[in-house]
């Protein structure tokens, strides 16, 4: 039997707070699409499969932002037993700098079968901006 939608994202949240790639991926469907509507500059409008996904993971991985903490993680189950909309606070550090940013985040994820097929993240990548600017 297949993990819940609740499950899934509760563990790839961990996972990315782990900074775990192979964890991260492996809760992917093959064929997943990721996309940030929302990103800071030289951020990827959406990445697909568990491929192209891995490459970028490991690409940026310890260069660019590390989550340190979730805060007040609400969980909202739709209608849809497939669809689970994610509200949270990412405490982070900008890794090139050292600089704290904290980023508001609702995300929406479609899971199958136990895998991600689909998430839109809507960060504000103004934290990431500013700590990038030093203000």
């Amino acid at each position: 039997m297949s993990l819940p939608a609740r499950e899934v994202v509760t563990r790839i949240l961990q996972a990315s707070l782990d900074q775990d790639i192979d964890g991260f991926v492996a809760l992917l469907a093959p064929d997943a699409h990721l996309e940030w509507p929302y990103r800071p500059p030289g951020a990827p409008a959406g990445l697909r499969g568990r491929t192209e996904i891995r490459a970028h993971l490991a690409q940026v991985a310890g260069t660019f932002v590390r989550f340190d903490r979730h805060r007040d993680v609400v969980m909202h189950e739709t209608l849809d037993p497939e669809v689970i909309i994610v509200e949270y606070e990412a405490d982070g550090t900008l890794i090139p700098t050292g600089a704290p940013f904290r980023q508001t985040v609702i995300s929406v994820w479609r899971v199958r079968d136990g895998q991600v097929v689909f998430c839109r993240d809507y960060i504000n990548p103004l934290p990431l901006i500013e700590a990038h600017a030093g203000r």
